[in-house]
């Protein structure tokens, strides 16, 4: 079991999922993952907190703007969000949504980066974020996909820190992963080409699942839907799927080990 105690700057450390019908959304995942979801009542606008053997393994909130689609949101965990806030403003970002202080669990606020993709900070009181990663029906990468990766890489580099390295040396303009001091903690992949559509930059998360066909098919028999067929690639086989709300998330069945996070720090 890959547990984690505590998150450094800069590391995606949350994700939820917004949805107009809570009880749709919280039986989908529950069924697909194993979740369990847990209302925290009408004074938390009766966000979900959903686990994995009771820990903490994402959320669960209501869509509050019908213009916009239903969607997961990735958290980035940040030490002091005040002065996060004031390097996004710095770095050419925009804050939508300002310091939201969360009873005792914690601060976050929202903005959209230069390539316009929007993106989360929490500062952690009680509520560090993912309690379980790296594991079966958990979060185990998160990915910047981007039309513009200098703008992004620029941005995130000044605001928390990314460093960035071409997963293929050979392509250096590729694939790049994302490092917080000694360890890769997510992706950016390029928008190019056609096959992207109108699709705005946003970030990706993906959950480790044992059988990314047999998971794909469930998500169908729950009424969600498949958005790319399962493919194989170096670091495993994934497939894009969307719940019934038309949240998009990736399920992948990693080809190698899955590291845990040294002494629960991530």
């Amino acid at each position: 079991m890959a547990i984690v105690s505590k998150y450094r700057n800069g590391v995606p450390n949350w994700v939820d999922v917004s949805a107009p019908d809570l009880g749709v959304a919280a039986r989908f995942y529950s069924e697909l993952f194993g979740w369990t979801a847990h209302d925290q009542g009408p004074e938390a606008g009766n966000y979900h907190m959903f686990t994995l053997g009771d820990l903490n393994v994402a959320g669960l909130g209501q869509q509050m703007n019908p213009e916009l689609p239903p969607s997961w949101s990735t958290y980035l965990a940040v030490d002091d969000l005040d002065a996060t806030l004031d390097a996004v403003v710095e770095a050419g970002g925009v804050v939508v949504a300002p310091r939201i202080d969360i009873f005792t669990s914690g601060s976050m606020a929202v903005a959209i980066d230069p390539s316009g993709a929007p993106v989360s900070f929490w500062q952690a009181g009680d509520h560090i974020g993912c309690q379980r990663v790296n594991e079966a029906n958990t979060l185990v990468w998160n990915e910047l996909t981007t039309r513009d990766v200098p703008a992004a890489a620029a941005f995130y580099g000044s605001v928390v820190g990314h460093r960035y390295t071409p997963n293929d040396p050979d392509a250096p303009a590729g694939y790049q992963l994302i490092g917080v001091g000694d360890r890769m903690v997510g992706g950016v992949m390029p928008m190019e080409g056609e096959m992207w559509g109108d699709l705005p930059s946003h970030w990706m998360p993906y959950f480790a699942v044992d059988d990314a066909d047999a998971t794909a098919a469930r998500a169908q028999e729950l009424g969600g839907g498949v958005a790319v067929d399962p493919t194989d690639i170096p670091a495993g086989r994934f497939v894009v799927l969307t719940d019934p709300a038309g949240a998009v998330f990736t399920a992948i069945t990693m080809a190698g080990e899955l590291e845990e996070p040294p002494d629960g720090v991530a």
